[in-house]
């Protein structure tokens, strides 16, 4: 017979990434990591620019809802010289290629629509507190692909703190809605309240 073997976590690991008392932590990282990918989505999606505090109300031509120029302007710029040497910028072929796909007008169109929402739905996502842990999925999903473009800038520290929200997923949102959403939604492996409601009722149901 295979025995299993459990391994207890470190306390501190288990006070940070369940603990109530540690969701400040995560609150501060939440904050400052939603306000960053909120203000990057709202500058693509009304085309404006400006610095970390401000916010330019409008809706211009470089709009990414309006044109894919300025995300085929980047991609163009990503994929000059892909794998053409150790410090290109990009240097996987098979990326390489899915960039220069994307180039094209029709899914260029399609992601700079995707891309500059999902932007604002993830910033909105993780200074609410609203399921956490997917927000700060998808927002390292985004962070890792701007990362194999080409792109460093602040992209290591944010994978870095979405990593650790990710981990965290079940105290990160206690200040936030996922105080209130996960125990009544719970989770695919462990049904919430309100599904747990409706099994009770549908049982009770079945027996009169």
């Amino acid at each position: 017979m295979q025995k299993e073997m459990e391994y207890e976590e470190p306390k501190f690991a288990h006070w940070l990434f369940t603990a109530r008392s540690a969701a400040f932590v995560w609150l501060v990282a939440r904050l400052y990591l939603g306000y960053e990918w909120l203000h990057a989505g709202f500058e693509k999606v009304t085309g404006t620019t400006g610095g970390f505090w401000t916010w330019h109300f409008g809706y211009t031509d470089q709009s990414w809802l309006k044109t894919a120029k300025p995300l085929q302007g980047f991609l163009a710029y990503a994929t000059t010289g892909a794998g053409q040497g150790a410090h290109s910028s990009v240097n996987y072929g098979w990326y390489a290629a899915f960039l220069r796909w994307l180039g094209h007008p029709g899914p260029a169109a399609l992601f700079s629509k995707v891309i500059s929402l999902g932007e604002m739905a993830i910033g909105i996502a993780l200074i609410v507190g609203l399921f956490v842990g997917v927000a700060a999925f998808f927002a390292g999903l985004l962070t890792v692909s701007f990362g194999l473009a080409g792109v460093a800038g602040v992209n290591p520290m944010f994978f870095v703190i979405e990593a650790f929200l990710i981990l965290a997923w079940r105290n990160a949102g206690y200040y936030g809605l996922d105080r209130y959403v996960l125990p009544a939604l719970g989770t695919p492996w462990q049904r919430g309240k309100v599904f747990r409601h409706e099994e009770t009722t549908t049982t009770h149901g079945q027996l009169a």
